[in-house]
């Protein structure tokens, strides 16, 4: 009897010890968490100014191994280090330790103010929109962060339409610079800052000045007749001198004329009222003066109608005028410092300083001077842009820099040739000097 007593006893003292081995096993059976934003901190201490050791980004899971105040010990990818406990949402386990299941109670609350903070900071909600390096505008008045994440410390509040430079994206967010600071937001929150396209609602040009028909004269040895205003059109015919000519009209220094049926155009310059005198009653040497001179005057007027290589004084005139009207208000259909300027308007008063004549449009002016390939730009010519036709315009200064009447938010400003909107969207180059 008492030997059974003595199994009994020693069967139950097994069951109750495989029991404590057990519950000792699961209560020190490490808890696993979930990282619940974008870019969480594993650093050294529980300190939110200690080194950081690695970056766990969202959905990665973590061992917890301790917690210290407000903070948890956890081990990722072999290191180990501390989280704050608000960016690790605790996995559920039915037989965790005391203190996990507190913070399994606190999940719900955690992840609700979660989905606030994401909604109020923003999430990447097009997910189709390239972000490259760069200026953007802010979409909206926002907070820009001190690290990549929405439980960062605040920098500064950016308000909407303000510009900024992208130096770095990383998953779902962009590091930006103003001229004061720099700092990190959501990419979503960036715009592109694009010129306006005067394509939509172009300046009509000026309508040329009717006058009643006149005759006039060729007044130079040999004149070329063009098709359209400008010295870069093609030749229709070619006159010689005190050739009769029909004018119907003049616009911005040349006049609209028709020989023998054939119209076109001619410099206004190189047309008199009167036929030039050529009476055989002058004396030899006065006859080879007069040649001369008039061939020298033919000479002289021949370069009003061809497009010459611009010396490194004339494009740094060009540049330096420009650039007296920097910060000046961009103003659609605008042409002069009172009223403000668009980009046609721009280069057109510009270059109006120096003399030269320029058709009013972006797509206008491409047809003035002679095309120069990228490679070869110098201070002075003309650059074009858009993405389905020429739609913007500017002036090349020279170290790969351009200066344009560029938004209404922006003005008059400088930029770089070789990133962004200008890079992508080049179309060419002419030189007018």
């Amino acid at each position: 009897m008492k030997s059974k007593m003595n199994i009994k006893s020693i069967f139950v003292m097994a069951i109750i010890s495989l029991a404590s081995l057990l519950f000792i096993n699961i209560s020190l059976a490490a808890n696993t968490g979930t990282i619940n934003v974008d870019v969480a901190n594993l650093r050294e201490t529980a300190d939110a100014e200690s080194t950081i050791l690695e970056q766990i980004t969202l959905n990665q899971e973590v061992e917890i191994v301790g917690e210290e105040g407000d903070w948890y010990q956890v081990t990722y990818n072999h290191i180990t280090g501390y989280v704050s406990k608000e960016l690790v949402t605790v996995n559920s386990n039915p037989e965790s330790t005391e203190d996990n299941n507190q913070v399994s109670e606190n999940t719900a609350e955690e992840n609700s103010e979660k989905v606030e903070t994401t909604t109020e900071e923003g999430t990447d909600t097009n997910g189709t929109e390239e972000i490259t390096l760069g200026e953007y505008k802010i979409s909206e008045d926002i907070r820009l962060k001190l690290i990549p994440s929405i439980n960062a410390t605040d920098v500064i509040e950016l308000k909407k339409d303000e510009t900024v430079t992208v130096t770095e994206v990383m998953n779902g967010w962009a590091c930006v610079e103003t001229q004061t600071t720099k700092g990190w937001l959501r990419k979503d929150k960036l715009k592109k800052d694009e010129p306006v396209e005067e394509t939509v609602e172009e300046v009509p040009e000026e309508p040329a000045q009717e006058t009643s028909i006149k005759t006039q004269y060729v007044n130079s040895t040999t004149v070329n007749v063009r098709q359209e205003a400008n010295t870069s059109s093609t030749i229709v015919t070619t006159v010689a001198l005190n050739t009769e000519v029909q004018v119907y009209s003049e616009e911005n220094g040349w006049s609209r004329v028709k020989i023998n049926n054939v119209e076109g155009y001619i410099s206004t310059s190189l047309l008199s009222d009167s036929k030039q005198e050529t009476s055989r009653g002058q004396s030899t040497s006065r006859r080879t003066s007069s040649t001369k001179t008039t061939t020298n005057t033919a000479s002289q007027k021949a370069t009003t109608e061809t497009t010459t290589v611009p010396s490194s004084g004339n494009g740094s005139s060009i540049v330096a005028t420009a650039k007296k009207y920097l910060g000046y208000n961009y103003t659609y259909g605008g042409s002069s410092p009172s009223t403000g300027f668009d980009c046609s308007g721009f280069t057109s008063y510009v270059f109006k300083q120096h003399g030269i004549s320029l058709n009013r449009t972006a797509a206008g002016q491409y047809s003035n001077g002679v095309a120069v390939s990228r490679a070869n730009l110098q201070p002075g010519d003309l650059v074009m842009f858009g993405k389905s036709g020429i739609n913007h315009v500017a002036i090349y200064i020279g170290g790969g820099k351009i200066i344009h009447a560029s938004t209404p938010s922006t003005g008059v400003r400088i930029d770089s040739l070789s990133t962004g909107y200008y890079n992508n969207n080049y179309v060419g180059a002419r030189r007018v000097l």
